[in-house]
């Protein structure tokens, strides 16, 4: 089961996914960090992705080719993150057949209504394990 990690700006998100995915201990998981610059790229690495690449092409090339997408709900926005999600990415990651398992972040301007109003960590959670059991399903 291959999980891409996708972030921009310093990689913080997507570095407390990767950690907490890690402490799992889960076999069978190979996690591919996909940042939208080369610091959130380096940082998410630092984490223990297995793998890492930097910029529109990596995410455009890799949406199709994983099995669950997961990071800020802003990559699914065309230029969220200051600019630096671009258009081509976040059609890529929308119409990757992947499942998405998005953190609500309100940095990006978009709102969830029903979303309870909490800390990152608490979502971080609920986003890993809602991608295990993901990860579960698909070994039944």
């Amino acid at each position: 089961m291959k999980i891409a990690v996708i972030d921009g700006q310093g990689g913080g998100l997507g570095k407390s996914i990767i950690e907490k995915l890690k402490n799992t201990c889960e076999e069978g998981i190979q996690i591919i960090a996909l940042g939208t610059n080369s610091i959130a790229t380096a940082n998410m690495i630092k984490a223990g992705a297995k793998d890492g690449a930097t910029g529109e092409n990596p995410i455009v090339y890799n949406a199709p080719r994983v099995d669950i997408i997961m990071g800020p709900i802003g990559i699914i926005v065309a230029n969220s993150m200051l600019g630096e999600l671009t258009p081509k990415m976040a059609q890529a990651i929308t119409e990757s057949s992947a499942a998405k398992v998005l953190i609500p972040f309100n940095k990006c301007s978009v709102y969830v209504t029903g979303v309870v109003e909490d800390t990152m960590q608490y979502h971080v959670e609920w986003g890993v394990n809602k991608a295990l059991a993901l990860y579960h399903e698909g070994k039944k």
